[in-house]
């Protein structure tokens, strides 16, 4: 069973500290906007390691593709689009 965008963002609230996240997709393939004080000081990779790693296997078995923007709290509050 393909999962919903709001399973997918339960999914990352569940193991990631997040002050913000928007899930948006057709049940493969999803886009997200992830705000977190886990990704201060960090690059884009570490950043979406951090996202794959809350979202564990599921990446393989039911998420065919997630395309996310990552911020802190201090990036969303400046530029909210990304």
């Amino acid at each position: 069973m393909l999962p919903t965008p709001e399973q997918v963002r339960q999914y990352i609230a569940d193991h990631l500290e997040c002050e913000h996240i928007e899930v948006q997709g057709d049940g493969a393939h999803f886009d997200a906007l992830i705000v977190s004080p886990a990704f201060a000081g960090k690059r884009l990779i570490a950043r979406h390691q951090l996202v794959y790693a809350a979202l564990g296997d599921r990446m393989r078995a039911e998420i065919h593709a997630l395309s996310m923007r990552t911020l802190t709290p201090e990036e969303y509050k400046a530029n909210p689009n990304g």
